[in-house]
């Protein structure tokens, strides 16, 4: 097994065990995606408390990679509910996670599969 397979399933696990509802597809995709910066610990995660992150977040992946157009307010609050649902007490959001579970909520999963 190669390393991004070992990732891809490790991110999998991760799903499981926090009962997020992601298809493993959509993770192999979105993790895929990411390239390199899966690698480097501190880009693999999302920190919820960085306000600046979740800019880059907002202005990077929300808008610039699915294109949406949506207010601030939407997107912003798309994020914070993804920042909830992987647990207020999780300190590792991996970013391949929290990524797949925005396309869905934007139902932008097409976006993947080309």
């Amino acid at each position: 097994m190669n390393k991004l397979e070992e990732k891809i399933q490790a991110y999998q696990q991760e799903a499981k065990k926090l009962g997020l509802d992601l298809s493993d597809d959509l993770i192999v995709k979105v993790t895929k995606g990411l390239g390199p910066s899966i690698y480097k610990k501190d880009a693999e995660s999302v920190s919820c408390s960085q306000q600046s992150e979740l800019e880059t977040i907002k202005k990077n992946f929300l808008r610039n990679k699915l294109k949406l157009n949506d207010d601030d307010a939407k997107l912003d609050g798309a994020i914070k509910e993804v920042c909830q649902e992987m647990g207020s007490s999780n300190k590792n959001k991996k970013r391949a996670l929290f990524y797949a579970l925005l396309v869905k909520k934007f139902s932008k999963e097409e976006i993947y599969n080309s």
